[in-house]
């Protein structure tokens, strides 16, 4: 075991504990923390610390079938988080808090989607997952909840969010409160005659079944050429915003691409290389998850579940179009 990776993994702990408690995000002892020491052990923090106040001491090394290596007792909530490490090589960080605004939203509430565009970028829709004890005793319903997002909330319980880094889950854990706090005031200033906010996002989803498509085919591809190109809104949002670029997309396992290039809008060539000004490529569960419409492609970009090529504040301007592109393409569901 490298023990100089040890101690800075540990440091990085100690200050993201601190920086919970004072964005009070964490309180008295609730919250743990972990991170990836290697392929089969983390560190974790103990039972009964104080995020706020962590000593090296209080972090634990333990594999993952839950073993303590060394000195310690391990947090209440190992399973879960050894469960994340098992299910998803790619994570190496996990953080879990009780925070206030969100726990209290989600004991009246099932999900949660954010309206403010950063918050949306980077959150998505958040699912409530029931819990019936203080620790999670099940980590499955999570484990199928993190293919969809990198954060969701336990209900009656807290928040769990998963990264590549410490930094990556504070942000998801930070962003997801203060957009709860937002919707929180929002709501204050609705009027009885409004409907809610929940009825017109269950309004605004197409749920109708239809086909289905081989995913990378050129059937799928052709079906979304025929839908943006003949959608009213897209002519009209493309010509507004002046929409015209390449966008390639890529799947990581076959290396297969098609590149769209945009004119105001309109798909006007379909090709198969990977040059342009934008390219987003993702595993194939991703792009399963995007065009079934259980994950939105501005959020798993931001959480890095995709990855983006290009400006991303460039491709921000024609976030509309964009959006509704995405929109359409869940339109073309995959097998």
């Amino acid at each position: 075991m490298d023990q100089d990776r040890v101690i800075e993994l540990k440091k990085s702990m100690i200050a993201i504990g601190r920086l919970l408690w004072e964005k009070d995000l964490v309180t008295g002892l609730n919250g743990n923390i972990s991170v990836r020491l290697d392929d089969n052990t983390i560190l974790i923090t103990a039972t009964q610390t104080c995020l706020g106040l962590l000593h090296e001491k209080d972090i634990v090394v333990l594999t993952l079938d839950g073993e303590v290596v060394g000195e310690g007792a391990a947090s209440t909530e190992k399973l879960m988080h050894t469960s994340v490490y098992k299910n998803f090589s790619e994570t190496q960080a996990v953080i879990h808090t009780h925070t206030v605004y969100t726990n209290g939203y989600f004991l009246e509430h099932a999900k949660f989607t954010p309206r403010v565009f950063e918050a949306k970028f980077y959150l998505g829709e958040i699912q409530g997952i029931d819990q019936s004890s203080p620790s999670v005793l099940d980590a499955e319903p999570l484990m199928d909840a993190f293919e969809r997002n990198n954060i969701i909330a336990l209900r009656n319980h807290g928040v769990v969010a998963r990264g590549k880094e410490l930094f990556d889950c504070f942000i998801l854990v930070q962003a997801l409160e203060e957009a709860v706090k937002t919707e929180f005031v929002a709501r204050g200033f609705m009027t009885n005659s409004k409907q809610s906010v929940e009825q017109r996002t269950e309004n605004g989803k197409n749920n109708a079944p239809g086909k289905t498509y081989q995913l990378f085919s050129e059937d799928q591809i052709n079906a979304i050429v025929d839908l943006v190109n003949s959608d009213a809104q897209m002519k009209e949002l493309g010509a507004q915003t002046d929409m015209t670029m390449d966008l390639a997309v890529k799947l990581d396992e076959t290396g297969d691409t098609f590149k769209f290039k945009f004119d105001r809008g309109n798909i006007a060539e379909v090709g198969r290389d990977d040059n342009a000004e934008f390219v987003i490529n993702a595993p194939e569960k991703v792009w399963r998850a995007v065009f079934n419409q259980e994950i939105d492609p501005f959020v798993a970009t931001t959480q890095k579940q995709m990855t983006l090529q290009g400006d991303f504040a460039r491709i921000s301007k024609w976030y509309a179009p964009c959006s509704r592109v995405f929109e359409l393409w869940t339109q073309v569901p995959v097998e």
